[in-house]
């Protein structure tokens, strides 16, 4: 299958380059792969110059790639009984994790906080403004918002600030570990 791209955002695939993405992103990708050869041969990557990393700076310089296209992953930890439960969550550019509300729930903690940065890109293995669902640690769950099945081309992070992954929605969802939860994303 051929990697999706959008506009001037040209994805090549990443189980072939694989020097463009994180460490932890190349493993699961390959692991990704034996398990379920199409849906992991269809994740595109395409390299980008580091300062744009960030959504709306990358969807400033790339026009044709619309919010409903680009996805965000965020890390948020909670506490119950003194166990420490921590999630990724991905929504869409345009809206915000409901993190004191529905994820709170989900992982069924008093109070939920996003990680701080130095721990989340220490324990994820992927640079800040980079992390990506693809290659997170087991024991972390993966909320992914239920409107990433019907984006025909998701763009997410790919562990690194100077790539980008581009997926179709069905195969973001289909992530390895994903949960998806409706209305994740207000």
């Amino acid at each position: 299958m051929t990697p999706p791209s959008i506009g001037e955002l040209r994805s090549r695939p990443a189980l072939e380059h694989l020097d463009l993405v994180a460490a932890p992103v190349a493993a699961a990708l390959q692991a990704w792969a034996a398990a379920d050869p199409v849906t992991a041969g269809a994740v595109g990557v395409v390299e980008i110059d580091p300062a744009l990393a960030d959504t709306a700076t990358l969807m400033e310089a790339y026009p044709d790639l619309l919010p409903e296209m680009s996805f965000n992953c965020v890390l948020v930890a909670g506490r119950r009984d003194g166990e420490e439960r921590v999630a990724a969550c991905v929504v869409r550019a345009d809206t915000r994790a409901d993190v004191n509300g529905l994820v709170k729930r989900s992982l069924d903690v008093r109070k939920c906080s996003f990680l701080p940065r130095e721990r989340a890109t220490a324990e994820s293995g992927m640079e800040h403004g980079g992390i990506t669902p693809v290659g997170l640690p087991g024991a972390w769950r993966v909320l992914v918002d239920e409107r990433a099945r019907t984006a025909p081309v998701a763009v997410i992070g790919s562990g690194l600030r100077r790539s980008k992954l581009l997926l179709p929605g069905s195969s973001l969802v289909a992530v390895p570990g994903a949960e998806v939860v409706a209305d994740l994303g207000r």
